[in-house]
């Protein structure tokens, strides 16, 4: 198999919109046949709720959130972990993606998109410690969400032993960012959301200290 993780990262890191080269390559036979590149193509067939998402189908908000990524990736400790996190962010919808009462839902797709993307990247042969900060990434990108809606399922303990908060912060507002159209007002709410979840989370990094 060709090194495509080295291709991957090349592009992830350096092109100001990485979404250009995953659109040249989604038609070819290793994306579409060749696990564990399936992973990826499957998205492109999991639908999602229009009313959240009117970009479409799972792959067109990865290759949005993919080239939000590319925006801030500067603001990242580690900009490798960082842009595979948002390819693989949603990694887990298509095998918890379904209809229920009439509506396209993906539950608990953030912990099965954490073993996922483990197997993903296993299979290209990364690092362990590379594996483990991706995968981390990945299972608390709905955090933010759980924590600014006080939902009972937010766990800022767990979350801050696990990932940097301020990068789950960075991929939180790229996939927020990845539906639909973004307006002004859009990007203030985001930002006001970051920072509100940013604040909520402060005396559990202080705890760890």
């Amino acid at each position: 198999m060709p090194d495509y993780f080295d291709e991957f990262s090349k592009h992830l890191i350096s092109d100001d919109k990485p979404s250009g080269y995953f659109r040249k390559i989604e038609d070819e036979d290793f994306f579409n046949n060749d696990y564990p590149f399936t992973l990826l193509s499957r998205l492109k067939h999991t639908e999602q709720n229009p009313k959240w998402h009117p970009e479409g189908n799972v792959w067109n908000h990865t290759l949005k959130v993919v080239d939000n990524g590319a925006l801030v990736r500067d603001k990242s400790d580690d900009k490798k972990v960082f842009m595979w996190s948002c390819l693989l962010h949603d990694i887990g919808k298509p095998a918890t993606t379904k209809i229920r009462r009439g509506k396209i839902t993906a539950y608990d797709h953030d912990r099965a998109g954490e073993k996922l993307s483990v197997d993903f990247l296993g299979a290209l042969n990364c690092d362990d410690e590379f594996i483990y900060k991706v995968s981390k990434m990945v299972r608390w990108h709905m955090q933010v969400l759980m924590v600014i809606k006080n939902l009972p399922f937010a766990d800022i303990e767990t979350m801050v032993r696990e990932v940097p908060v301020y990068e789950i912060a960075l991929l939180a507002m790229c996939d927020r960012l990845g539906r639909g159209e973004v307006t002004e007002r859009v990007l203030s709410e985001e930002k006001r959301n970051m920072r509100y979840f940013l604040e909520k989370c402060m005396p559990y990094i202080k705890s760890l200290k």
